[in-house]
């Protein structure tokens, strides 16, 4: 373990998305001495509203701009003498990726280029730097019924998305060895929680279910992901922020496996209780449907090298997590119903045909 870095002022790009958003949250209530400034294009899934906590705040800016934009990068950098970068910014969804992977490609690799190569030039001018790359347990491609992915599990991605994040981590590793440009890097399993874009597999069961909408499942249902809380999640990437040795990956688990069509029953009978409906209503409402192409059969993340060095577990059980999720999206419909009412239902209809 390095010695504890103390940021002053952050950059976190994609902060308006739903992990960065979260985690703008967590680090500035147990941070205020650090000035966050917020880049983010404000794509579908981007909604400044997720931040209207922190909105007025002295050491908050937000930033209306594309990480791909140099010159504003280079700008940011030095105005607000950044001394860290969070990279959250990312097109996100795989199936968006199947259908379209140019801009996956733009946002996720040229934007992740962009940002090292002015990180790297700025970094000479300030005397501790830190770059921060978030990315997924997706990279290292699919596993069978046993294992676990570790960090020197090789990159095997299947999907446009993930071949675009594995192609990011290794320019962030090209940096460091060619450049020493002080970086880290995470890869994280399935998160879960507030704020949350409705094409995702829970939040968009809640909505569904509430709108007594089908319910689609992929294939058979049997794919196991690991599920982690976005706050735990955005705990993890503070620890290793401050106290992670520059140059290493680290994963994030929430030793939490789940058969998708587990948690799809699950919810269903949890939002049946919340709703007053009838045991096994919304459980009626699961539409199978073709499998997506490509699709990654179990992923499951060995994070011991985060306990082990950096002392780290999640706080979350998925029982507590689950329901305060449930609970947060139907006391939240104001903000889903925003969300729900433009690019999700365009793609909602475009998918399902409703």
């Amino acid at each position: 373990m390095s010695e504890t870095f103390t940021p002053t002022s952050m950059l976190v790009t994609g902060g308006a998305g739903f992990i960065g958003s979260n985690f703008i949250h967590h680090f500035m209530a147990g941070n205020p001495g650090c000035r966050v400034v917020n880049l983010d294009i404000l794509t579908y899934a981007g909604n400044l509203k997720n931040l209207t906590a922190v909105e007025g705040k002295a050491d908050y800016r937000f930033v209306k701009g594309d990480i791909c934009d140099g010159p504003l990068v280079a700008e940011l950098l030095a105005g607000e003498r950044i001394d860290c970068v969070v990279h959250f910014a990312a097109e996100s969804h795989v199936d968006r990726s199947i259908t379209g992977p140019e801009i996956f490609v733009r946002t996720n690799v040229l934007g992740t280029q962009t940002l090292l190569e002015a990180s790297r030039l700025h970094a000479q001018q300030v005397p501790r730097f830190r770059y921060l790359q978030v990315s997924t347990d997706e990279v290292y491609g699919s596993l069978g019924p046993e294992g676990y992915f570790t960090e020197e599990t090789p990159l095997a991605p299947n999907s446009p998305y993930s071949a675009s994040k594995a192609g990011a981590d290794l320019l962030v590793r090209a940096y460091s060895e060619t450049f020493a440009l002080p970086t880290l890097n995470t890869r994280c399993s399935n998160n879960y929680g507030p704020f949350h874009f409705p094409e995702k597999l829970i939040p968009l069961l809640i909505h569904n279910i509430m709108q007594r909408r089908a319910l689609p499942v992929y294939g058979d249902g049997l794919n196991v992901r690991d599920w982690l809380h976005v706050k735990d999640h955005s705990a993890a990437i503070e620890r290793v922020l401050k106290q992670g040795t520059p140059g290493e990956i680290f994963n994030i688990g929430g030793n939490n496996e789940w058969r998708n069509i587990d948690i799809v029953h699950l919810v269903c009978d949890l939002m049946d209780e919340r709703l007053g409906r009838s045991a096994g209503e919304s459980r009626g409402l699961i539409t199978f449907v073709k499998d997506r192409q490509g699709h990654d059969r179990r992923y499951a993340i060995d994070a011991s090298k985060l306990k082990r060095e950096l002392s780290w577990e999640p706080c979350y059980t998925f029982e507590r997590g689950i329901a305060e999720t449930i609970d947060w999206y139907l006391a939240n419909q104001g903000w889903v119903e925003e969300v729900a009412s433009g690019a999700y239902r365009e793609y909602y209809q475009k998918q399902y045909g409703e």
